[in-house]
């Protein structure tokens, strides 16, 4: 037994449509008003990146997530169950809390928040935010994606489905709306309210809130935080563009103090 067939490209179109639709909602009914000039900025800068990164990923072929479930998804821990929902669901929420542990670390571990802090660097925020990371930090993402199919041991085209499904609420949660009934749904999902905290200027606000689409793990693991942010952004980190934001990578914070007491920052009008 399988997901209905084509179910790949029927989630693959829901997540373009979801896209679409919240940059509308954006636009007429948005929860805050950013300024219009960082707003464009921001726009531009996270599409190139995510057009960018896209190109390296596809030539690097990071596929091989795809490639791994195929060949290896038979020695992992539910490669014994029958190709049923059961299996379905279980390899999702082990895929969900597998992501939540990567962005834990991702905050944790001063190395990997190098790349990382690109993605809170955005001091807006709205559904493109979405698509602002680091190539490399997706480069790390993608080993650890493969190395979670072989020891889950997931069917290949659930692996699919599974990004696809990641891909849709990482845009849900970063879109600039305001969901009716948000405070309850936010005990099931992910929502704006909670990853909008997870994007405070704020250090001991920006770490928490780490779910991808299940709230479940930020409940069990005491990292669910709910507050509204007074800024979005990281304080030290400006990109204004595609190559700003790969070279910030590779300075840390403390190395981003001293360059800004030498080096004059572009006044804001």
């Amino acid at each position: 037994m399988t997901p209905a067939p084509h179910a790949e490209n029927l989630l693959l179109v829901a997540v373009f449509c979801l896209f679409a639709t919240l940059l509308v909602l954006e636009k007429f009914r948005p929860y805050k008003k950013f300024a219009g000039a960082g707003l464009k900025a921001s726009f531009s800068t996270n599409t190139s990146a995510f057009l960018i990164n896209n190109v390296i990923m596809n030539l690097l072929s990071v596929s091989s997530l795809l490639v791994v479930a195929s060949n290896y998804s038979s020695y992992g821990l539910l490669s014994s169950l029958p190709d049923a929902p059961l299996k379905w669901i279980a390899s999702f929420v082990l895929f969900d809390l597998a992501v939540y542990a990567w962005h834990y670390l991702g905050h944790k571990s001063e190395a990997l928040w190098l790349f990382h802090k690109i993605h809170h660097s955005d001091k807006s925020f709205h559904v493109t935010t979405g698509l602002r990371f680091h190539v490399f930090d997706q480069l790390l993402e993608v080993l650890v994606k493969c190395v979670c199919a072989i020891v889950i041991g997931a069917p290949a085209y659930v692996v699919v489905l599974c990004e696809l499904a990641r891909m849709f609420f990482v845009l849900f949660h970063h879109a600039n709306i305001a969901i009716p009934g948000e405070k309850i749904l936010s005990y099931f999902i992910i929502t704006p309210s909670l990853h909008r905290a997870h994007h405070s200027t704020l250090r001991s606000e920006h770490d928490s809130n780490y779910g991808i689409v299940l709230a479940i793990w930020d409940i069990i693991f005491g990292t669910r935080k709910v507050l509204t942010p007074n800024s979005i952004g990281l304080e030290l980190i400006e990109a204004e563009n595609f190559l700003q934001l790969f070279s910030l990578a590779f300075l840390t914070e403390r190395r981003l103090a001293r360059v800004v007491h030498l080096v004059p920052r572009k006044p804001h009008p």
